[in-house]
């Protein structure tokens, strides 16, 4: 009788454990450079539903939320939220990142205008899919950059920033290069005020080699020209700005500048979120801890928000 019971449950957890697996599917973007790869999770509903497109923030995150420098699982963790309220989402590897690593473009070659294009297709992919009623854009952090602008241009139903800078990046660089001595500052600002206006640099300090070496300069001259404010205006659809109290990468300002700017704007600040969504305290060190926690889970707030906008807004 113990041995029919093992057996029973045994039978249970590898059906359950299938299951788990096949609700997370491969999907592929073919671009001119070659294919983006992306996870696609859809609950276990009847009749179509809803369809996030979630976007990475800066560098060579990828569709988890992780980097070399951090192991979070933040934007997994948020997919697999989403889908238990009856919310399908698609995560993707950027151009250059992880399984898409090989349709990355040389760094001259590279510009902020590829992740733009990138993202309006896979929401036009999204769009062309029965099994999907709404097509959401959720960016993070640079990806709500990217997000809105995409949004303008693929007729998505909705779009919701998480930790999304208000400022256009070259103002950000400024701001966070104030903490460096007075002579770094002094050094870079005649730099981002000519790539501002479109022109590259020669002549780079060897201080500031890493940062504004000649062949990232012009996709610095590509991102500084979009303002994230200009950008979310345009916008008319409805339109959802969430920040966290201790986000140490992004200031609750950025985030009130957004929803100011256009009048069809929800604004949510959630209480102790930081940049990964987790729970987090102002203390630098400790707040920076959790980048590598993979198994602290995310906020529920920020998935009850997004959530009941999703829902709220259906069209």
């Amino acid at each position: 009788m113990k041995v029919c019971f093992f057996v029973v449950l045994l039978s249970i957890f590898m059906t359950s454990s299938l299951f788990a697996e096949q609700m997370e599917t491969i999907v592929k973007l073919k671009t001119n450079t070659g294919t983006l790869e992306g996870s696609l999770i859809v609950p276990d509903e009847k009749g179509a539903v809803p369809v996030a497109l979630i976007i990475a923030g800066s560098g060579p995150t990828d569709r988890n939320g992780n980097n070399v420098a951090m192991n979070n699982n933040s934007l997994k963790m948020l997919a697999e939220a989403l889908s238990k309220n009856g919310i399908a989402t698609v995560r993707y590897d950027k151009r250059g990142v992880g399984k898409s690593q090989k349709a990355g473009l040389k760094e001259d070659k590279l510009r902020f205008d590829h992740y733009i294009s990138d993202a309006k297709a896979w929401a036009e992919l999204l769009k062309n899919d029965k099994r999907f009623n709404r097509v959401v854009i959720i960016g993070h952090s640079e990806g709500s950059l990217i997000g809105m602008i995409a949004a303008q241009k693929s007729g998505v139903d909705q779009f919701i920033s998480i930790a999304g800078s208000g400022i256009s990046a070259d103002k950000t660089l400024l701001e966070q290069l104030k903490s460096q001595p007075p002579e770094v500052l002094n050094i870079a600002s005649p730099i981002i005020d000519k790539l501002k206006q479109g022109e590259t640099v020669s002549d780079v300090n060897p201080m500031l080699y890493s940062l504004f070496r000649p062949s990232v300069q012009p996709y610095l001259i590509s991102w500084f020209k979009h303002d994230p404010a200009e950008e979310l205006a345009k916008l008319k659809i409805p339109t959802l700005i969430i920040q966290g109290t201790t986000d140490i990468q992004v200031r609750e300002e950025d985030a009130k500048i957004l929803a100011e700017a256009n009048p069809q704007t929800d604004l949510k600040i959630i209480k102790g979120m930081n940049h990964i969504f987790k729970e987090a305290s102002l203390d630098r060190m400790k707040n920076i801890e959790t980048y590598n926690q993979p198994n602290l889970p995310i906020k529920q707030e920020l998935v009850v928000a997004i959530s009941d906008f999703v829902n709220k807004n259906k069209r």
